[in-house]
C-alpha cells in the first residue's frame, strides 16, 4: 500500500504536464475550451493529492517517508541516483499547490477571457504546476535542481506573458536574472556535497554528514556549504538582497500573482530550507535567521506607504516569507512550515480579490470608454465594499489572518513564529535579541499597512467614477475567495483558536533532529552547556553517570520548552502590535485623526526612501547594472583592441610575410627555374642544328668525334 501512495503522488506530478502538453499542441484548437480542459485536469489532480496526503498523513502516518530510488545513470565508480519519496511536508505541500492551483485555473477562466494566448496561459499554468510538484516530492538534490531551474522558465514565461508590454518583459527577465543569482550559490552547495559525499540523495549526504564527515575536512566548510544552499531559497523566496525581483513580477495576470505568490515559486525557498533543515549548523542557522528577520522588517516598510494594490500584497509576501525563514532559523521548524501553508490560503485569497477589484475596475472602465485611469491605484477606489460585497468579506477574513487577529490560522502560526523568536533570543542573548524585535515591528506595520488599503480600497465613498460602477463579479471567481478565506480560520488546524499544539498539523509535522554531529557549531547558542558538557567529557571520560546528550538535541529541548514559556508573552505583544497597527490605520484613513498628507510632507525624505524601496533598485543599477555594463565595454574594448589587434597586426604581418615570400618565390625561384628552362632551350635550339638528317654529315661527326678522343686519350 505504501508503494501505491508513492506511485499515486507520482501519478499527481505527471496531471499537470499533461494539462501543459494538451494546450500548447492543441490549444488553438479548443480554444476557450482550454481553460475549461485545464481546470478539469487540475481538479483531478486536486483529488489524487488529498488521497495521498490522507493515506500518508493518517494511514501510514508510522512511516517518516516513503521513497524509492533508482540509478540514472553512472560514471565509472560514481553512481547518478534519483528517486522521489513522500514525508508528512511533501504530502501537505501536494495538496496546498495543487488545491492553490485549481482554484487558479478556474479564477482564470474567467479573468483572461478574451486573451489572444488564453490557451498558452493555461499551458503555461500545468508547466508552473507540474515544476514545484516535482520539488515537492523528489527525494534528491539532482532531480530538485532540475525542477528548480523549471519553475524559475515557467515564472519567467507567466511574469512576462504580456511581453507586448515593455514593463511586463522587463520584469520576467529580471526575475530571471536575479534568481540565477541565487541559484549559482544553491548549484555550488550541491556540488560541494556531492564531491564530498558521492551522492546526491538527501539521505546519503544526512549520513555523511551525522558520521562526522565534513567537506573538505572542515566544519566551518558544511556551514559555508549551508549558506550557498539556502542562496537558492534567498533567490526563490525573494529574501534579502534578492527581494527585488517579486514586486515588478506584478506585471504578469493578477492570478498568476496568486500562485507565485502563495503555493509555488517563492514558496520553494522555503521548502527547500525545510526539508534540508537537519543538514544547517547553528551558525547557518543563525545567517538564515537573520536574512529572514531583515526581510520581514524592511518589507513591511515598505509596503505602508505603497499606492499599487498588488504591490502592497507583493511586499506583504515577501514580508511574510521573511517571517517563515526567521522562524526556521531560530530553530521553530513546525511553526515555519506551519506559517507556509497557512499564509497560501489568505495571500491566494488576498490576491484574487485584488484580481477580482483589478477586474471589475477594468470592466467599469472599459464601459466608460477611460483609459486614463489606474484600475490598481487604491487612491482611484474606495466604496467597493458597497458594490462588491463577497470580494470585501472574503478580503477582511483574509486580512485578518495576515495581521494575526484571533480565530484566524494566521493568528495561530505567526505567534508560534514570534514566541519561538523569543526563546531563541532569551537562550542566546546578545545581538540575537534584534531578531524578535524586527518581528514584532513587521507584524505592527503587517496590521497597519493592510488596513491602509482596505480603508482606502473598500471604506468611505467612490473616488472615482469608475469605482462607482464595478459590479460584484461572477461565481467563478467568488468561489476560489470564499474557499480560501474559509481556509484561513482556525477550526482547519485546531480545535483550541489559541493554541496550535492541539491540532493536527503540529502532530503530523514534528521538527526533526539535527545530523551536525560537530558540538562545536552549537557553542554560541548555549555555551554554558557546551562548554560544561565538554568539561565534563574531559575530567570524566569513563563515568557512566555523567549524562552527555548531544547538543543539538539538548538546544531543541530547551527551544521548545523556551517557546512553551513565552507563548502568552508572544500572544499578547502581538496582540498589542496589531492593535496599535489598526488603530493607526483608522486614525489616519478612516477618521482622520492624523492627517497623512502632512506626515508625508513633514517626513518627506523617509516617505521617498519608503516608496522608492529603500533605493534598492537604484543602488543596484548604480552599482551592479552598471558595473557590469562598464566591465562589458571594458571586455569589449580589450577585445575590438587589444585581442582583435594583436589578430589584425598578426594577419599584417602574415599578409606582408607572405607578399614577400610570394616575390622570392616569383622572381628568385621562379626566374631561376625559368632561366635554366630558357637556357636549356636555347642550347637545343643551337644543338638541333647538328641533326641534319644527312648520313654523310653523321659520318664526318663519328670520323671527327674518334679523332678527338685519340688526340686526348692515345
Amino acid at each position: 500500500m505504501t508503494k501505491d501512495t508513492l506511485l499515486l503522488s507520482f501519478i499527481v506530478l505527471l496531471i499537470p504536464m499533461a494539462s501543459f502538453l494538451i494546450n500548447i499542441f492543441f490549444g488553438n484548437k479548443l480554444g476557450r475550451k482550454s481553460g475549461i480542459v485545464g481546470t478539469f485536469i487540475l481538479g483531478i489532480d486536486l483529488a489524487l493529492a488529498i488521497v495521498a496526503a490522507y493515506n500518508k498523513l493518517f494511514v501510514f502516518s508510522e512511516e517518516p517517508v516513503i521513497q524509492t530510488r533508482i540509478e540514472w545513470f553512472n560514471l565509472g565508480t560514481v553512481n547518478f541516483d534519483i528517486g522521489i519519496g513522500i514525508d508528512n511536508i511533501a504530502t501537505i505541500m501536494l495538496v496546498v499547490v495543487t488545491l492553490i492551483s485549481f482554484l487558479v485555473h478556474l479564477f482564470s477562466t474567467v479573468y483572461m477571457k478574451g486573451d489572444r494566448r488564453y490557451p498558452t496561459y493555461f499551458a503555461y499554468l500545468g508547466l508552473f504546476t507540474f515544476s514545484m510538484l516535482g520539488i515537492v516530492i523528489t527525494n534528491n538534490f539532482l532531480l530538485m535542481y532540475i525542477f528548480w531551474e523549471l519553475v524559475g522558465i515557467s515564472s519567467y514565461l507567466l511574469i512576462g506573458f504580456w511581453y507586448e508590454k515593455g514593463s511586463a518583459a522587463n520584469a520576467g527577465k529580471k526575475a530571471f536574472i536575479t534568481n540565477r543569482i541565487g541559484d549559482l550559490g544553491f548549484f555550488i552547495g550541491i556540488m560541494i556535497l556531492f564531491f564530498t559525499y558521492n551522492s546526491f540523495m538527501f539521505d546519503d549526504i544526512f549520513s555523511g554528514i551525522a558520521s562526522g564527515k565534513m567537506p573538505f575536512n572542515n566544519p566551518t566548510m558544511l556551514t559555508v556549504t549551508g549558506i550557498c544552499i539556502f542562496m537558492g531559497a534567498i533567490g526563490k523566496s525573494a529574501q534579502f538582497p534578492l527581494h527585488v525581483w517579486l514586486p515588478d513580477a506584478m506585471e504578469g495576470p493578477t492570478p498568476v500573482s496568486a500562485l507565485i505568490h502563495a503555493a509555488t515559486m517563492v514558496a520553494a525557498g522555503v521548502y527547500l530550507v525545510t526539508k534540508v533543515f537537519v543538514m544547517f549548523t547553528a551558525d547557518a542557522l543563525t545567517f538564515i535567521a537573520l536574512t529572514g528577520a531583515i526581510t520581514a522588517f524592511m518589507s513591511a516598510s515598505i509596503a505602508l506607504v505603497q499606492r499599487d494594490f498588488k504591490k502592497i500584497l507583493a511586499f506583504s509576501t515577501i514580508s511574510q516569507l521573511g517571517y517563515m525563514i526567521m522562524s526556521l532559523g531560530v530553530g521553530g521548524y513546525t511553526n515555519g512550515f506551519f506559517h507556509l501553508v497557512t499564509h497560501a490560503w489568505f495571500k491566494a485569497a488576498l490576491f484574487l480579490t485584488a484580481g477580482s477589484v483589478i477586474y471589475a475596475m477594468h470592466e467599469s472602465i472599459h464601459h466608460k470608454n477611460d483609459h486614463h485611469t489606474d484600475a490598481q491605484d487604491i487612491y482611484n477606489m474606495g466604496g467597493l465594499r458597497k458594490t462588491m460585497p463577497w470580494t470585501y468579506l472574503t478580503f477582511m477574513i483574509a486580512t485578518f489572518a495576515l495581521s494575526g487577529i484571533p480565530f484566524t490560522s494566521g493568528f495561530l502560526s505567526k505567534d508560534g513564529i514570534l514566541a519561538g523568536t523569543l526563546a531563541y533570543a532569551n537562550l542566546t542573548g546578545g545581538w540575537h535579541w534584534v531578531i524578535p524585535v524586527l518581528g514584532y515591528l513587521a507584524a505592527g506595520m503587517t496590521a497597519f499597512y493592510m488596513f491602509r488599503l482596505t480603508i482606502l480600497a473598500f471604506h468611505g465613498e467612490h473616488k472615482t467614477e469608475i469605482a462607482r460602477n464595478t459590479k460584484e463579479n461572477k461565481l467563478p471567481i467568488l468561489f476560489p475567495l470564499v474557499l480560501l478565506a474559509c481556509l484561513s480560520f482556525w477550526f482547519v488546524y485546531s480545535s483550541n483558536p489559541f493554541e496550535a499544539s492541539e491540532g493536527w498539523f503540529q502532530e503530523k509535522v514534528v521538527q526533526p533532529v539535527s545530523v551536525v554531529p560537530e558540538t562545536s557549531q552549537w557553542k554560541f547558542l548555549l555555551p554554558e552547556m557546551a562548554e560544561g558538557q565538554a568539561h565534563n567529557q574531559g575530567d570524566n571520560p569513563e563515568n557512566s553517570d555523567v549524562v552527555q546528550a548531544s547538543p543539538e538535541n539538548t538546544y531543541l529541548n530547551r527551544f521548545h520548552e523556551e517557546s512553551h514559556h513565552f507563548h502568552y508573552l508572544a500572544m499578547g505583544i502581538s496582540l498589542f502590535m496589531a492593535a496599535l497597527g489598526i488603530m493607526l490605520a483608522f486614525m489616519m484613513y478612516k477618521f482622520k485623526i492624523i492627517n497623512a498628507g502632512k506626515l508625508e510632507v513633514r517626513f518627506k525624505f523617509l516617505h521617498s526612501f519608503l516608496y522608492n524601496r529603500w533605493y534598492f533598485d537604484e543602488l543596484y543599477q548604480a552599482t551592479a547594472i552598471v558595473g557590469t555594463l562598464a566591465l562589458s565595454k571594458s571586455l569589449s574594448w580589450f577585445d575590438t583592441y587589444i585581442v582583435d589587434g594583436l589578430v589584425n597586426l598578426s594577419s599584417y604581418i602574415i599578409r606582408f610575410v607572405s607578399r614577400l615570400t610570394g616575390l622570392f618565390d616569383n622572381y628568385v625561384i621562379d626566374g631561376a627555374v625559368n632561366m635554366a628552362s630558357t637556357f636549356t632551350g636555347y642550347c637545343g635550339s643551337k644543338i638541333r642544328k647538328l641533326q641534319t638528317g644527312k648520313v654523310q654529315a653523321y659520318i664526318v661527326f663519328m670520323l671527327l668525334g674518334i679523332l678527338t678522343m685519340i688526340y686526348f686519350f692515345v
